[in-house]
């Protein structure tokens, strides 16, 4: 194969998986947004928190990487549970300004939490599948890439039969679309919410757990909450496929940028092409109008 064209299939390779833990992370904050209207801006926090607890499972304790996945996930998930059922849940039907900077504080707290318990250096660890390759039409691509766009696939097809086939999903549509309605017809709407916050919190567990091996387990990590951001609003607010599709397009820009464009550009070129589809398609790609004339 040619040389410009392997470099263009690895970088290609390398934007999607980068872009399936973009997405990852956006469709957890859209969830607890379209539950409760809170834009969740600790999300990232948790994902720090996951990375550095697994890497300490995986170095102190010795436990294998298989183990350590759920057991991370199910701790996140409770904590994103006692989250919303003990702090969240006291603003409910305060402004959204109030959520944000509740949510804010918490990043905050979790963030020097993490600082104070695990250190401030960064980290590392190895998964099953670090430093091994599989050759694709002639283009050696890293297995941990591979295992990260399946997970998320996997994750966003569950996603999908959970609140399209189940009781329980359908019920946490209901609440998410008309709370008081829902409430009406019997649905325990403040169990749906933490529910949907635990479930959010797994997907921040998983998305941190395989975001490490990628970077490093360090507290900047939480900057991708900035990624997923801009992921959600060019996928369009509140749809989880939108959510989907804006992580992959915006790892792919991302990585396309740092080979293709000049230094500097890959941190840029995401947020360019953000203020673009904003001028051009306020609501995003898959996103509802809710405008109106004025």
């Amino acid at each position: 194969m040619n040389t410009g064209l392997e470099i263009l299939a690895q970088v290609t390779v390398n934007g999607i998986a980068v872009g399936a833990i973009y997405a990852l992370v956006a469709m957890g904050i859209v969830l607890i947004h379209k539950a409760t209207e809170v834009l969740n801006f600790a999300h990232g926090d948790l994902l720090v928190l996951s990375a550095f607890s697994a890497w300490a499972l995986i170095h102190h304790a010795g436990l294998p990487f298989w183990l350590v996945l759920p057991l991370v996930g199910l701790g996140i998930g409770a904590l994103a549970y006692g989250l919303d059922a003990v702090v969240v849940r006291r603003i409910a039907g305060q402004p959204q300004f109030a959520g944000v900077m509740l949510t804010i504080a918490l990043a905050f707290m979790i963030r020097g939490a993490v600082s104070m318990g695990f250190g401030t250096e960064s980290q590392s660890y190895d998964t099953p599948w670090s430093g091994q390759t599989t050759d694709l039409l002639g283009v050696a691509v890293a297995d941990l890439s591979l295992v990260i766009m399946g997970v998320v696939l996997l994750i966003a097809a569950g996603l999908w039969l959970f609140f399209g086939k189940t009781r329980l999903g359908v019920a946490m549509q209901a609440a998410s679309q008309n709370q008081l309605a829902a409430h009406l017809n019997g649905v325990s709407v403040k169990r749906l919410n933490s529910l949907v916050w635990a479930l959010a919190g797994v997907t921040a567990a998983i998305a941190g757990i395989f975001l490490a091996p990628l970077s490093l387990v360090d507290t900047s990590l939480w900057l991708i909450t900035l990624k997923a951001l801009a992921a959600i609003v060019l996928g369009g607010f509140g749809s989880l496929p939108g959510a989907v599709i804006g992580g992959l397009l915006i790892g792919l820009i991302e990585q396309y940028a740092g080979v293709y464009l000049p230094d500097g550009s890959r941190d840029i070129a995401p947020y360019v092409v953000l203020i673009v589809v904003l001028i051009l398609r306020p609501r995003g790609i898959l996103g509802e109008a809710h405008g109106r004339r004025v």
